[in-house]
């Protein structure tokens, strides 16, 4: 006569009681698999999507003047949905930042869950700001980048007037920098060049027009950035 040998099934362990998959794993028979447990195998990421999370981003890009006021911004997400809250924002952050004696090198500083990177040339204010788990060296390179191409631009004459009155090849910079809130572009020198390259293409510099045509166009710009 041939014993049959009994299976007796293992008790899960304590620690595994809450996942059902880590009792199978428990277990010295386990449960048939059905289709719907080969779903529950199944990768839950999709590696495209999560590459395209994985890259950097940009939430906003200020520029203001020495007294907080806009000069150009651009908001790339939906955290401030109107523009009270940005106003908001930008008021709080220039306050958190007026008292700093920022110089050559940026400033970092967390805000309202935020990083923000700063830098200031004469009375312009420059500000990028990324999510608080960003990378603070890549939002410095994208400021330095924006701060560079600005120079270039306004020739080494960095300031809120000469800035006003080329506010359509700054806000070419902004676009040739972040598009959606990815970056494209962090070296300075390209950027300006790119933005001169419109230029080539037809486009006027402000500082080409008449006085009259330079302050209609730079209200209607400024009156574009508030709506950002």
């Amino acid at each position: 006569m041939v014993a049959r040998r009994r299976h007796r099934q293992a008790a899960p362990h304590s620690s595994c009681r809450a996942c059902p998959c880590l009792v199978w794993l428990c277990a010295a028979q386990p449960p048939e698999i059905s289709s719907s447990t080969v779903l529950l195998a199944a990768p839950l990421a999709n590696p495209p999507r999560l590459q395209m999370e994985t890259c950097p981003s940009v939430k906003n890009i200020l520029l203001l003047d020495s007294e907080g006021k806009r000069v150009a911004v651009k908001y790339y997400t939906d955290d401030w949905p109107q523009l009270s809250a940005k106003l908001a924002f930008e008021k709080s952050v220039f306050v958190k930042t007026q008292k700093a004696s920022s110089g050559a090198e940026a400033e970092i500083v967390m805000f309202d869950g935020h990083i923000v990177v700063y830098k200031f040339i004469q009375d312009l204010h420059f500000y990028v700001t990324g999510g608080d788990e960003e990378n603070e060296l890549i939002l410095a390179s994208i400021l330095q980048g924006f701060t560079d191409a600005v120079d270039h631009i306004l020739r080494n004459n960095v300031d809120k007037r000469t800035a006003l009155e080329n506010l359509d090849l700054i806000l070419l910079c902004l676009d040739e920098i972040i598009d959606g809130g990815i970056v494209l572009e962090t070296e300075g020198s390209v950027i300006a060049e790119k933005v001169a390259a419109h230029g080539a293409d037809g486009t006027t510099s402000i500082a080409e027009q008449t006085l009259v045509q330079a302050l209609t166009t730079a209200r209607e710009h400024f009156a574009k950035s508030l709506l950002m």
